[in-house]
């Protein structure tokens, strides 16, 4: 697996919200899981840690964009599960409006760049 960059990891901090709204969108979840589920989806490129992911559940509960109970499951401790709301669900659908006109912006601008593509030589200034 590639080491993540600094610039993912800055991708992945100011997306957080949305990519927990988008797993929420399928249904509730404890913490854990939802990072798993992220990291899934995303064939392991994002991964989740407890400082990004808590915080920003913290976060989206304050706005109701999410809600919280604690579930008690047959085994093991009672854990926090989370659901969108319906605040949530409509937030959702608004970031991936705008996350749509972001990326198609950027991929205008690359203009078919790929990593794997010759980039044009550069001069330095």
């Amino acid at each position: 697996m590639p080491r993540r960059t600094d610039e993912q990891g800055e991708l992945i901090k100011g997306n957080t919200p949305t990519l927990i709204l988008a797993v929420l969108a399928e249904g509730p979840s404890h913490g854990y899981a939802i990072a798993r589920e992220i990291g899934r989806r995303s064939e392991d490129a994002l991964k989740m840690g407890e400082g990004a992911l808590y915080p920003a559940l913290r976060a989206l509960e304050g706005d109701e964009m999410i809600e919280s109970r604690w579930e008690t499951p047959g085994t093991g401790p009672a854990r926090k599960v989370y659901a969108l709301t319906e605040t949530g669900r409509a937030e959702l659908a608004r970031r991936a409006r705008s996350w749509q006109r972001f990326s198609a912006a950027v991929d205008a601008v690359l203009g078919g760049l790929t990593p794997d593509n010759d980039l044009p030589d550069i001069q330095p200034a």
